[in-house]
């Protein structure tokens, strides 16, 4: 029987909080610090368009509480860098709103939206969530804001990890982020995962901060279009060669890495961008007095964000209307199998989350998950068919991102819409 669920994901301590189970969570700031700006949250909130959103009742007290300045941010802790919580909360807010328009622009549909708050003062969320829609089956895409103590597992998780964290430490944490999971009806059309995040630790005795990013995204398709495969890589690709040469590669053999379901021999899609621990600058910012490092890396996930919009609404306009079969919607319910196997499993978010018996959100914890998957027996497709096809790139990695040096002066919108016109014109040319 198919099952929902809506939420928004919290922690994923150790690899970063909130990798996939849709973790609305990012990285972090400090305990000394304000644990999270309010003022900027309830700012871009207010900003935001209220065309695409419905609130339910029960949303509402979060909602006030926000407004009416209950939630209160303290002086920023004196500190080498500047306090960048209030601008990333900011970023996630804004790129949230904007990801839930466009989506629901294609859709017809209206997200619901559920904003809600820890107990105790540790932190607030807004899950934006689209079931059932004309276009996608499921739609999630969350922000979390989240602070407290961190627990003895994940600071034994961050130590082997070389996080500095000294031995007995109660260290307290902070971690924003925004978290996405998409999933549509048509088989044509891929399923997209997305998340970027920011923590950071702090030791209560010592003042100790410990800082640093996460994200990535990645598209699990059910049939293969090597043009939105190409397109899809080579934005990423365009956002981390604007910072870091060494990024993309990097990045990408990460995220093969990370999505790789060892009992299936399989990925679970076909890739994108995976990071975390990231607190070097890029290379391309080492010159640049006017940009701390936190600061050069969140221009960094900035960019990773803003691509995704152009890209994934580029391919859903090729994919949401194509015909297809009972057969190949079987299929692709086969293939979301596998994405409830690596989630629930492997997900390092995920498993933290489950494992987090006080006020876990498990709405949140579990809203990556498509609305119907499906398991067969011994399942294997016939050799030179297009499921065929998927599975030996699931098997068999590839590197799809295209060479973008004759745009070198183009602007990162440029670069964005010539991909999905070069990829448009490679679709009509396979019809």
């Amino acid at each position: 029987m198919p099952f929902s669920i809506i939420f928004t994901k919290t922690l994923h301590l150790g690899v970063s909080i909130a990798c996939e189970g849709q973790a609305a969570l990012a990285g972090g700031a400090t305990a000394a610090a304000t644990w999270w700006s309010s003022p900027s949250w309830a700012h871009t909130k207010a900003a935001a368009s209220a065309e695409t959103v419905e609130v339910e009742p029960e949303a509402k007290e979060a909602i006030e509480v926000v407004e009416d300045g209950e939630v209160k941010t303290q002086d920023a802790a004196a500190d080498d860098e500047k306090d960048i919580r209030p601008d990333f909360e900011a970023l996630v807010l804004r790129v949230q709103q904007e990801i839930c328009d466009a989506i629901s622009g294609l859709d017809g549909h209206k997200f619901r939206v559920d904003e809600w708050e820890r107990p105790n003062n540790r932190g607030i969320g807004k899950s934006c969530v689209l079931q059932d829609g004309n276009v996608f089956e499921k739609a999630g895409v969350n922000v979390s804001v989240v602070k407290g103590p961190l627990p003895p597992a994940a600071v034994s998780q961050m130590r082997s990890r070389g996080k500095p964290l000294r031995e007995g430490a109660k260290p307290n944490f902070y971690a924003a982020g925004i978290s996405l999971v998409i999933h549509p009806h048509n088989p044509m059309a891929p399923t997209v995962h997305l998340n970027y995040r920011f923590f950071q630790v702090e030791d209560p005795e010592t003042k100790e901060k410990s800082w640093w990013f996460g994200g990535g995204a990645d598209l699990t398709p059910s049939y293969l279009f090597e043009e939105d495969a190409v397109e899809f890589h080579s934005a990423l690709k365009a956002a981390c060669d604007k910072h870091d040469p060494t990024y993309f590669d990097r990045f990408k053999k990460w995220c093969d890495e990370y999505f790789y379901i060892k009992h299936r021999k399989e990925s679970r899609g076909i890739g994108g961008i995976f990071f975390d621990d990231l607190d070097e600058r890029p290379a391309n910012s080492v010159s640049r007095k006017d940009l701390t490092d936190r600061e050069a890396i969140m221009a960094f996930s900035k960019d990773c964000l803003e691509s995704f919009v152009p890209t994934y609404i580029s391919i859903m306009k090729r994919r949401k209307d194509m015909p297809f079969t009972p057969e190949q919607k079987e299929w692709q319910q086969l293939r979301r199998g596998r994405y409830v196997e690596f989630n629930l499993v492997l997900d390092r978010g995920t498993k933290f989350g489950l494992s987090t018996p006080d006020n876990a959100r498990i709405e949140s914890i579990l809203v990556s998950l498509p609305l119907t998957a499906r398991w067969e027996y011994m399942h294997e497709p016939e050799e030179g068919t297009e499921e065929a096809k998927i599975m030996d790139v699931v098997r068999n990695p590839r590197d799809w991102a295209v060479d973008l040096k004759e745009l070198e002066d183009a602007s990162f919108q440029e670069i964005m819409a010539e991909l999905a016109r070069r990829s448009e014109a490679e679709a009509e040319a396979a019809k």
